[in-house]
């Protein structure tokens, strides 16, 4: 072999063998830096790289990931401070994945080990359906904020049942946090109201803790049912199958609403929920929007479905405080809407939420930021001397009287 082919041969394996210590190198940085939960390298690495998948597909991939725990652990341990008791149920921080995520059940375990203090499944429909065509969700990246139009896409509740019975009966850690079932109804059910009191027979005898969802945008008619008369309908026959369950304590039973409700609506709601012996025990505040603010400018603005994620912080928010005040502050209310730091956490808190919900943050932010939020929100009750996170519920109010719900 001449000199000049053997200097060849010679740089091509070393530049081989160097590409094979770079590329090594990456992954074990990589790797590192997943497993550290590092907040920066998740939001300008990790998160803008599932962005050369689709939503759903990104969506997809996450839970599948959940599903076999192949996420990072939180870096610090959840302190008293965040601990909480509602319902007469000890959530270990506050802080809980929303509804919509997982929907199927497929992942609960995997995202408990993330960190999160609760998590709720669903909405799941007594039969399966696939929901509506895609695509149907949208990330509008530069807002920080999604758009979805999935239309309750279930496995449905005989596949769901059996997968969260599974884990219930495997599940040792009692302590590793809650399970919550997002309850919804089939597109094409002759009798809504039904659809509901199937959900609570089916899954409450498992479920931490069960939600009434008549307020998401994408299944017609849906709510309608946040009506005063079709409402108070509904609740009374869920009620009545929630109590009838064998499980003791029974469930709590909560209602999630919209963010978009008139004064009026707001007020009926109250009403209803905060009548002698009404059996409904929370609400959640709040489902998406299909508002859309000014201040969003993506392209994807004007799909149809509903909006969450930033655009909708005050807006759920101001939700949340009116519904404290209406109902006296006498039905816990669990936030949701916009939460990506401390402070949009520590604003609901204060404007009457018990716990915290967030899912969009997680598409943009990645799992650290579930740390983060919990690590400022301690710093937000620290620096105005609370010892615990109950102190600071409803303080918006603490220097006026909350109104009557039935002013």
């Amino acid at each position: 072999m001449n000199p000049a082919a053997a200097n060849a041969g010679k740089f091509w394996k070393q530049l081989g063998e160097a590409a094979v210590i770079l590329n090594g190198g990456l992954v074990i940085f990589a790797g590192i830096n997943l497993y550290k939960n590092n907040e920066k390298f998740y939001k300008e690495i990790a998160m803008p790289a599932f962005r050369i998948f689709s939503a759903e597909t990104a969506h997809n991939l996450g839970i599948k990931l959940a599903k076999y725990k192949i996420v990072p652990r939180p870096q610090k341990a959840d302190t008293p401070l965040l601990t909480t008791k509602v319902w007469g149920k000890s959530f270990p921080n506050p802080v809980g994945l929303a509804a919509g995520y997982d929907k199927h059940g497929e992942a609960v375990d995997g995202l408990l080990t993330m960190g999160f203090g609760f998590v709720e499944v669903g909405s799941v429909t007594p039969e399966p359906q696939p929901g509506n065509a895609k695509p149907r969700v949208f990330r509008l990246t530069g807002d920080e904020a999604v758009i979805n139009r999935y239309g309750f896409n279930s496995d449905g509740h005989d596949a769901v049942y059996e997968r969260l019975s599974q884990r219930k009966h495997s599940q040792n850690d009692k302590d590793s946090g809650l399970l919550g079932i997002n309850l919804g109804k089939n597109k094409e059910s002759p009798d809504a109201v039904n659809d509901y009191v199937k959900g609570v027979e089916k899954f409450g005898n498992i479920a931490d803790y069960l939600v009434v969802n008549v307020s998401s945008p994408n299944t017609p008619g849906l709510r309608d049912m946040q009506k005063q008369e079709v409402l108070a309908n509904l609740l009374d026959k869920v009620v009545e199958a929630r109590n009838k369950l064998e499980k003791i304590p029974k469930p709590p039973l909560l209602v999630k609403i919209a963010p978009d409700l008139t004064e009026d609506d707001r007020r009926n709601i109250a009403n209803i929920v905060t009548r002698p012996k009404s059996g409904v025990d929370g609400l959640i505040i709040s489902n998406t929007t299909i508002a859309r603010p000014d201040s969003i400018q993506s392209k994807h603005s004007s799909e149809t479905g509903g909006l969450s994620g930033k655009p909708l912080r005050e807006m759920s928010t101001d939700v949340i405080r009116d519904m404290y005040r209406l109902t006296n502050g006498q039905i816990p209310i669990v936030g949701v809407g916009g939460v990506s730091c401390g402070e949009d956490a520590y604003a609901k808190v204060r404007a009457g939420a018990s716990l915290i919900q967030l899912y969009s943050a997680l598409i943009f932010l990645g799992p650290p930021v579930l740390d983060k939020i919990k690590q400022e929100l301690e710093d937000c009750l620290l620096k105005d001397g609370y010892s615990h996170l109950s102190e600071a519920v409803g303080a918006d109010f603490k220097q006026q009287p909350v109104s009557s719900a039935k002013s």
